[in-house]
C-alpha cells in the first residue's frame, strides 16, 4: 500500500501572462505528481489520472521520470486556458474541454494512507466517492475545483453545494483566503478554520500568499512563514506544489510548522518557474535556513 495516491486529471493548460504565452501540461495531480518526485524516496506515492488516451504523452512522460502513474480513459482531456495580470494571484480561466469524473468502479483497487483528491472542476469527485475513500485511507482535499462551475466554456466561481457531505470525511483540507471565505462566509482565518474543523476536518491549511499560511489542528493555530522570492514567474501550481511538501513531511510524522515552512519553501522555489518544482531537498533547505 503506498502512503500517499493523489487522484485527479492531467490538463492541457494555455497560461497567458504580461510576458508570455506557454502551453504545458498542468493540473492538480500534474504539479503534485512532480513536486513529491523530486522529493528522497523516504515515502512511496502513486498517481491516478484520466484523459484521452490519445493524448497520454504526459503520463509517458511522468513514467519516465520513475512516477507510478495509473491512467483510466476518459472521452475527453481537461482543456484549461489560464490568464494572470501583473498580480499572479489574480487568474481568469476558461475551460475548453471537460475529462469524465472519477467513479467507486475505477478506484476499488486503489490504496493508500492518504488520498489527495485534486479537484478542477465542481463535479470531479461525487460525495459517494469520497465517502468511499475516506473507508480506506485519509481524505486530503485540495477545495479549488469544487468551487468552480464551467458554463459556456466561462469558469464562474460558485458556493460547495455538497461541503457537508464532504468535509465530514475529510481529514485534510487546504484553502486560500478567498476559498476559506467563499465555504465559510467568513473573512477571519481562526474563526474559518474552527468552523472547517467543526465540519469534521481535522487538518486545516489555510494559504495567505505572501503573508504565508496559518495551520489549524488539535486545537491549536500554528503561523507559517512565506518565504521571499528571487522572482515571480508563474504562480500556477503553487497551491498543489504546498500540498506536496505539507502532507510528504507529515506522512514522516513531522510535526505541523515543520511540515508547513517545508511546504512554504517549496512554493517559493515553485513561484520562480515555468513548470512543475523542480528544485532539490538541499534547495528547500537552504531557504527555510
Amino acid at each position: 500500500m503506498n502512503d500517499i495516491c493523489c487522484i485527479g486529471h492531467i490538463t492541457k493548460d494555455k497560461i497567458v501572462t504580461p510576458n508570455r504565452t506557454v502551453y504545458m501540461s498542468g493540473g492538480t495531480s500534474f504539479y503534485f505528481a512532480y513536486a513529491i518526485n523530486q522529493l528522497p524516496k523516504k515515502i512511496s506515492f502513486s498517481l491516478v489520472t484520466s484523459m484521452n488516451v490519445t493524448e497520454a504523452e504526459p503520463v509517458e512522460r511522468m513514467k519516465a521520470k520513475g512516477i507510478d502513474v495509473t491512467l483510466f480513459p476518459s472521452r475527453n482531456t481537461v482543456f484549461f486556458e489560464n490568464i494572470y495580470s501583473e498580480n499572479q494571484n489574480d487568474r481568469k480561466q476558461r475551460v475548453l474541454a471537460k475529462a469524465d469524473p472519477f467513479t467507486i468502479k475505477e478506484l476499488e483497487h486503489v490504496d493508500a494512507h492518504i488520498f489527495h483528491l485534486g479537484s478542477l472542476l465542481n463535479d470531479d469527485f461525487a460525495p459517494e466517492v469520497v465517502k468511499y475513500l475516506s473507508g480506506k485511507g485519509r481524505v486530503s482535499i485540495d477545495v479549488q475545483g469544487y468551487l468552480r462551475e464551467v458554463r459556456d466554456e466561462k469558469v464562474y466561481p460558485i458556493d460547495w453545494k455538497d461541503k457537508l457531505q464532504v468535509l465530514k470525511y475529510t481529514y485534510y483540507i487546504k484553502v486560500n483566503e478567498i476559498e476559506m471565505t467563499t465555504i465559510t462566509g467568513l473573512t477571519d482565518t481562526h474563526e474559518a478554520a474552527m468552523l472547517l474543523h467543526k465540519w469534521g476536518v481535522e487538518e486545516v491549511c489555510i494559504t495567505l500568499g505572501s503573508e504565508g499560511s496559518i495551520i489549524y489542528t488539535d486545537g491549536k493555530f500554528y503561523d507559517i512563514p512565506a518565504y521571499e522570492p528571487h522572482e515571480t514567474v508563474d504562480a500556477t501550481g503553487c497551491g498543489d506544489t504546498y500540498s506536496a511538501g505539507y502532507l510528504y513531511c507529515r506522512t514522516q510524522g513531522l510535526d505541523p510548522v515543520a511540515s508547513g515552512k517545508f511546504a512554504a519553501a517549496m512554493c517559493t522555489l515553485k513561484l520562480e518557474h515555468n513548470g512543475p518544482f523542480d528544485r532539490t531537498i538541499e534547495d528547500i533547505n537552504a531557504l527555510i535556513k
